[in-house]
């Protein structure tokens, strides 16, 4: 007998909580109801419960505590750990780059930071050597390297018997801040062959680094030309999700004004009667959290205010899916049999290891 749930506003006379009341609808066993059926609204003595469950999974996540793992691949000195800090506002005491790297590394760093009563585990990869090589053709592939590497520490941790994902650091890309050059001309071959060799394993957000160095109206030019130029190349970058209501409208507006022109600076500087963060010059201040001279608030405002989540879920459903069902095809397991019919893991595996035994 299926049963209709409704939440009385009515509030008993022995108690100051609103009962739930059940509706019993007496149905034939077609799927539409009858113009005959009977309705019973019975009163409840007390309340379900399950209205708490999202209080239950936000005092959970707030013990447990969160995770964001953050990619920035740029030049040396084009202002990776300055901006960094300037979006987390704390001083990560990063130590400066040298230009004389004969091959490109990564600097993998982790931190607790707290705001509130939230705690948040931060884990910043900065390249290294990143377009100081004569030769730039391979430039990527330590970034690609690591990538993978992660997918696949978390496939072997999933692939396990015991496994312990309670205990387990997450160390995949959840999003990749790309910094580009402010030349006010094109992409670098280097950033074109770089962003196509990645797209397909993390989430891409571009930014036009140090853009107080270019004026407003060809960094509106230089934008549309990235723009054109990555939907030429068949590259793809992550878009903010419009699929949810409340953020739908702030998210179709920002995808518009990507990529994101971006300066950052822990410096205070006096403006009028206050203090702000920014870069004092001989014509005035650039104030970083002012939107009219950059896009650094729309920046941490889409990053870390509206779509962290979204952005570590895609890491997980698409990216390393994807990266998951390749690896497992190539070692040899299948969904279906040769009847083209489901196949259980211990006859996929029984057929793997009957393959390998003929190759041997």
């Amino acid at each position: 007998m299926p049963l209709a749930y409704k939440h009385s506003a009515e509030k008993s006379s022995d108690s100051f909580m609103s009962f739930p009341l059940i509706s019993l609808m007496h149905s034939s066993l077609s799927s539409s109801p009858q113009k005959g059926d009977s309705v019973r609204c019975l009163t409840m003595l007390g309340h379900f419960g399950f209205e708490c469950l999202p209080h239950q999974l936000v005092n959970r996540s707030i013990q447990q505590g969160f995770s964001f793992n953050i990619l920035c691949v740029g030049e040396t000195g084009i202002g990776k750990s300055t901006l960094i800090d300037t979006l987390f506002n704390t001083n990560l005491k990063d130590k400066k780059s040298s230009h004389f790297y004969s091959n490109v590394g990564l600097k993998i760093q982790t931190y607790e930071l707290q705001e509130n009563n939230v705690q948040l585990k931060l884990t910043v990869v900065r390249t290294v050597g990143y377009g100081d090589q004569i030769n730039k053709e391979a430039s990527y592939q330590p970034i690609v390297d690591y990538v993978d590497a992660q997918f696949e520490a978390y496939l072997q941790e999933e692939l396990k018997i015991k496994r312990s994902f309670t205990d387990y650091h997450d160390s995949r890309i959840h999003v990749c801040l790309y910094f580009i050059s402010p030349t006010g001309h094109s992409l670098k071959s280097l950033d074109l062959l770089t962003m196509k060799n990645i797209d397909s394993k993390v989430n891409i957000v571009p930014l036009i680094a140090k853009a107080d160095t270019i004026s407003k109206y060809d960094l509106q030019k230089f934008k549309c030309k990235i723009m054109t130029e990555l939907v030429s190349n068949g590259i793809q970058i992550y878009q903010f999700p419009t699929d949810d209501e409340p953020t739908a409208q702030a998210n179709s507006s920002m995808n518009g004004q990507l990529p994101f022109a971006v300066v950052g600076s822990m410096d205070e500087v006096k403006v009028g009667k206050r203090m702000v963060r920014g870069r004092q010059y001989p014509w005035g201040v650039l104030q970083v959290e002012n939107e009219n001279h950059c896009d650094f608030i729309k920046l941490r405002d889409m990053l870390l205010c509206i779509n962290m989540e979204d952005l570590k879920e895609q890491t997980h459903i698409q990216h390393y899916e994807w990266y998951r069902c390749c690896k497992l095809k190539k070692m040899g397991f299948t969904d279906v049999g040769p009847d083209n019919k489901p196949l259980s893991y211990r006859k996929s595996l029984i057929i793997l290891k009957e393959s390998n035994k003929r190759r041997q």
